[in-house]
C-alpha cells in the first residue's frame, strides 16, 4: 500500500483508507471515498500541487493532502 502522494503521472490506483483528521470529510464528500479508482493526471513543475481523475473530474490536491490518503497501485 503506498500513500496518492507518492504515485508518479499515469499511475491508476484504488482508495483503500485515509489517516484520520480534519480533511478525512473534505475528501469523502469529493467523490474520494474507498474503492474508488483514481487516476494521477498531472504534477506540478515542482511538484505541488497533483492533478487526480477521480469520480469523473478532475480534482488538484496539495501534497500535504495526499499525502493521507492510502492507496493501493493497479498494474
Amino acid at each position: 500500500m503506498k500513500r496518492l502522494s507518492q504515485l508518479s503521472v499515469g499511475s491508476k490506483a484504488k482508495i483503500h483508507s485515509f489517516e484520520k483528521d480534519e480533511l478525512f470529510l473534505k475528501l469523502m464528500e469529493m467523490g474520494c471515498v474507498p474503492g474508488e479508482t483514481i487516476r494521477v493526471e498531472q504534477i506540478a513543475p515542482l511538484g505541488d500541487p497533483i492533478s487526480i481523475a477521480v469520480a469523473g473530474y478532475n480534482l488538484s490536491l496539495r501534497l500535504d493532502e495526499a499525502y493521507t490518503v492510502f492507496v493501493e497501485e493497479i498494474k
